[in-house]
């Protein structure tokens, strides 16, 4: 494409962005590119520009940027056309001219409508945009206006430089953009996965192909449930590798601390005659303490079923409550409960949940512990219905969380404690999955944590 073409759609887009107020320094320089051209040659690709600003307009908008496209390209012939030493012939070329731009900016508003084509490129789920080759954003659908969370008029016809410093676009949208221009620069790296600050993963894909004479397409696309996908899915692996590995544990250890557990019974008879039945004793307790861990482990590693049974929300949560008070007022923490809706019932397993609030609950105790200020320990329990759900939230103002550790909080084995072993979050995120609820998590360092339970509500 010839260097003025490129100009030139950018150099109209701003004026009719502008309203005329606005024209770029290098206006001049393309008028007097195109003063040996044939006004043909011009009013054509004119025309095509308009085809692209009228492409995104909105309805109310698009006699506007008809009228002032048709003002731009009147005051460019005139100043190419008409000499001053040909003032005697200027009405009458004026006339002829006008009736030829007007005829360009008339077919477009005859149409009225997009065709269909370019109403499903407007409303596809994917965002979409094209660069010319000199870096100018010729065109975007209604999608990519909305992730750029900024009005399409506004940023047609710009540049990249100019996109970088725009006012419309959010900081972290912009500095998004210099880090795709300088990885497709740097390491030719025409495909990546983003996370904005709202933490949605965006696939951005930029190709150059023949039939686009040099443009480039930009088409960005949120897979962020899809990563949600993604991560359950691995979660689930996972935990299935946990099962096993628990199952391995028990027919390689149980079975001989049985044999031992029994050997030492049968010493015990001449324990006593030396006098150290004391000794026989503290085998046996220790050994069964090891099986009360090792018991312990596999029924965290792999959940039962649960035996569910309808039951008011709010007792639930009574109930949880009084068996951590005693801890709470030893760490110098109050326990807030709200109930929204007294007759809020579910249908769990009474025993399984309550393994779980009272594991959160604890995670929120040692959590305000380890902050060890002045500020009052509290931890807010609430629940209501959302949907066809009952929402519990366990909120609390401890230590908080960052980012990486909120990524890996359901992980198995992942503990962030000296003791602890890593197995709390992970049952509890297995016990509410097979209840059919969901759970999440939302955490600032040194503010708090919140986790949000969702459980099936029942009539």
């Amino acid at each position: 494409m010839d260097g003025w073409r490129t100009r030139y759609f950018p150099i109209l887009a701003e004026f009719v962005r502008s309203g005329g107020q606005f024209v770029r320094p290098e206006t001049k320089e393309l008028w007097r590119e195109l003063a040996d051209l044939p006004t043909n040659e011009i009013l054509e690709q004119h025309e095509e520009c308009v085809k692209f600003l009228l492409s995104y307009a909105e309805p109310e908008d698009r006699m506007t940027f008809v009228h002032r496209s048709l003002l731009f390209i009147t005051e460019l012939l005139i100043s190419l056309r008409i000499p001053e030493e040909a003032a005697a012939t200027e009405e009458t070329e004026t006339e002829r001219l006008m009736r030829t731009a007007s005829a360009i900016h008339s077919a477009p508003m005859e149409e009225g409508h997009p065709n269909k084509f370019e109403t499903v490129l407007q409303h596809m789920d994917s965002g979409v945009a094209l660069f010319d080759g000199a870096g100018n954003l010729r065109f975007l659908n209604v999608q990519m206006s909305r992730m750029l969370q900024a009005p399409r008029r506004s940023l047609i016809g710009c540049t990249l430089y100019q996109l970088f410093f725009h006012a419309n676009l959010q900081l972290s949208i912009r500095k998004n953009f210099l880090r795709i221009y300088k990885e497709m620069i740097l390491y030719r790296r025409f495909h990546g996965e983003f996370q904005n600050v709202n933490g949605r993963f965006l696939l951005v894909s930029i190709s150059q192909i023949d039939e686009l004479d040099g443009d480039y397409l930009i088409s960005v696309k949120d897979v962020s449930e899809y990563k949600q996908i993604e991560q359950a899915a691995f979660q689930n692996d996972k935990l299935a590798m946990l099962g096993k590995i628990a199952a391995a544990i028990a027919h390689e250890i149980r079975n001989p601390l049985t044999s031992i557990r029994g050997f030492i019974q049968l010493l015990n008879p001449f324990l006593k005659e030396v006098g150290k039945q004391e000794y026989g004793r503290i085998i046996l307790s220790e050994i069964d303490r090891a099986n009360d861990i090792i018991y312990e482990f596999l029924n965290s590693s792999k959940p039962s079923a649960p035996m569910k049974q309808k039951v008011l929300v709010g007792l639930l949560l009574k109930e949880t409550i009084m068996l951590s008070e005693s801890e709470a007022l030893m760490k110098g923490c109050e326990i807030h409960n709200e109930i929204f809706n007294p007759y809020l019932t579910v249908a769990v397993d009474v025993k399984q949940i309550k393994q779980v609030l009272l594991n959160i609950i604890k995670n929120a105790l040692d959590a305000i512990y380890e902050m060890k200020d002045e500020r009052k320990g509290r931890i807010d329990i609430s629940s209501r219905q959302e949907g066809k759900y009952a929402l519990i939230s366990i909120k609390d103002n401890g230590k908080g969380m960052q980012r990486t550790t909120l990524n890996r909080l359901f992980d198995p084995f992942f503990t962030t404690k000296e003791a602890g072993t890593g197995l709390g979050l992970s049952v509890s995120y297995r016990i509410i999955v097979n209840h059919g609820g969901t759970i999440h998590v939302d955490s600032q360092l040194n503010e708090g944590t919140e986790f949000l339970i969702y459980l099936p509500f029942v009539d």
